[in-house]
């Protein structure tokens, strides 16, 4: 593509062509037909991209040391994240009106430490070994917590039960085709009850370079980004599945980590080797979680109300349009 065919007219006499452009400017590395020969191309474009960058860098880096100190604050990077809309739900911390709801919702009685938290984990009918795997390991993270594999018995049966038996969070793990893909967390005896999509999940013996099995220490959390009036909530329900005192001696960490919408998991160990470097291992297991709905109550497909659901079409119109 773009090479030429053979010798043309006027051969031998007169001025020599000119170098041929080896592609016009609006040529694209897609109208190449021939697939190996488009790789081969769009891979030296890339190197050529490459090269361009680092001399860019490099220019600018020997143009800020020959400033010193006159030289000019680095640009910030544009990124989704900080180019954010904003959402007029955004809480802030000093809002009396936000005080006074996390003083009345469903999750005071926690944070005044009057209940302490107990979690069933439960599965959805006839669960397979993958998903029976990830509920005994996220057993492990979440301390009080047991597992529980219902044979056909309707959640709704559940809930009941749980309650009677001082249970403060019911945890459902759905999957498909032998692969966890839901998650289902309600908040006992009062709701409210989140519906999540799970991806992105990870056991302990397929995470290269783990640490050792988790100990029984309670550990940190961890919440990062929960900054809307939905976010404030979800973050409330995560951290009412840990006791309130971690046992700092563990050194164990579990991180629910919200960028774009996507709330990322991962539990770690961490050692300080110095005063200034950290040491981390992750333990797992580790997942991917992206909110469905925010039901009140308890579980009721049928005639819950919703506080909120996702909808693709009104809700992803702009991808710097976030919820959470």
């Amino acid at each position: 593509a773009g090479e030429g065919s053979g010798p043309g007219p006027g051969d031998g006499a007169g001025p020599p062509a000119p170098e041929r452009v080896l592609f016009p400017p609006t040529f694209s590395v897609s109208e190449i037909k021939n697939k190996q020969r488009r790789h081969f191309m769009f891979l030296r474009w890339k190197q050529q991209q490459r090269k361009e960058k680092l001399a860019l860098k490099k220019k600018r880096r020997k143009e800020r040391e020959a400033l010193g100190d006159k030289a000019p604050p680095k640009p910030v990077p544009k990124t989704i994240e900080n180019q954010r809309v904003y959402d007029e739900t955004t809480v802030d911390p000093n809002d009396e009106e936000v005080a006074f709801d996390e003083a009345t919702d469903e999750f005071a009685p926690y944070f005044n430490r009057q209940t302490v938290p107990k979690i069933l984990i439960t599965t959805s009918d006839r669960p397979r070994g993958r998903t029976v795997r990830f509920c005994e390991q996220l057993a492990t993270v979440i301390p009080n917590s047991h597992v529980f594999y219902r044979r056909g018995l309707a959640l709704k049966r559940i809930i009941p039960q749980c309650i009677a038996r001082d249970f403060t969070d019911l945890i459902v793990i759905n999957e498909d085709r032998k692969i966890p893909n839901g998650l289902v967390l309600s908040h006992l005896p009062d709701g409210p009850t989140a519906h999540f999509r799970m991806s992105s999940v990870r056991l302990r013996k397929e995470i290269k370079r783990k640490g050792k099995e988790p100990t029984e220490h309670v550990p940190e959390v961890i919440l990062n980004n929960f900054t809307t009036r939905l976010g404030h909530s979800i973050g409330r329900m995560f951290a009412a599945l840990f006791p309130h005192d971690p046992q700092f001696i563990g050194r164990q960490v579990a991180t629910f980590h919200n960028q774009r919408d996507y709330i990322f998991f991962r539990f770690h160990r961490y050692i300080f080797k110095s005063e200034k470097k950290v040491g981390i291992q992750e333990l797992g297991p580790r997942f991917t979680l992206k909110l469905r709905s925010l039901q009140k109550g308890t579980f009721d497909s049928k005639f819950g109300e919703y506080e909120w659901i996702h909808k693709r079409r009104e809700m992803d119109t702009s991808r710097r349009k976030f919820h959470l």
